[in-house]
């Protein structure tokens, strides 16, 4: 598209970077990848997986936009206070390409221009025979170092580190992925790690909790004097 500068002089206009639609932004975040992390949630889902914790972040007419700008910013942030990865959850990133893309984009650019050792993840319930058939999409996860595939399959609990289901995979696409993430691709931590945020009158939960987890986490909150009106792992 043809425009003018200010001066008068003609130009062209470069592609609109489109802002992702987002549920939350939060760190740091430990038990979702090594080390202290930033965490991009996306909002909007139609995967729906059943006895998804996450339910709050299906409907894409809620959340807040989070344009690339920002997200540089946070991550820029973020780095500077030695965070040392990124990783981007939802809702489905890939219901976004374009804003997951340019997203990854710039916290590559970010971490190139901090000289930081720091790796970028994504969490998607595309399976990899659907990310195969659908290139163009799947383009969008070019920029990660590691992704972790599949649906969430409640029958089907696991003990593999950051993985909610036996089914889910954890993929390395880089040298710094392979480098990360190679001691954990097996890894059966005794405990998930979860993250319990209470404030501003919500109770957030971060990480991949077994099944009974949550709901022993809801009862130590009724001990001590939280009651859940409502929450976003039961229907």
């Amino acid at each position: 598209m043809a425009g003018l500068s200010a001066d008068g002089t003609a130009g062209v206009a470069g592609p609109v970077v489109p802002a992702a639609l987002v549920a939350q932004v939060s760190r740091p975040v430990t038990a979702l990848g090594p080390g202290r992390r930033l965490g991009v949630w996306f909002q909007g889902c139609t995967l729906a997986c059943p006895g998804c914790m996450s339910r709050h972040t299906w409907d894409p007419s809620t959340g807040r936009e989070l344009t690339v700008d920002r997200f540089a910013a946070l991550w820029q942030a973020a780095l500077a206070d030695g965070l040392d990865g990124l990783t981007v959850s939802g809702g489905e990133p890939l219901e976004q390409p374009a804003a997951l893309a340019a997203l990854l984009a710039a916290a590559d650019a970010e971490r190139r221009r901090a000289g930081a050792v720091a790796d970028l993840l994504v969490y998607t319930g595309w399976e990899p025979e659907e990310l195969a058939a659908d290139p163009a999409t799947a383009a969008a996860l070019d920029g990660a170092d590691a992704v972790i595939t599949g649906r969430y399959r409640a029958g089907q609990p696991t003990r593999l580190a950051w993985r909610g289901s036996a089914n889910q995979r954890l993929v390395t696409r880089t040298a710094l992925g392979r480098e990360r993430y190679a001691p954990f691709l097996e890894h059966r931590p005794e405990r998930p790690e979860l993250q319990v945020h209470v404030s501003e009158g919500e109770v957030r939960v971060i990480g991949v909790p077994r099944p009974g987890d949550l709901s022993r986490i809801e009862r130590d909150l009724v001990r001590r004097g939280v009651t859940l009106r409502e929450n976003s792992w039961r229907p």
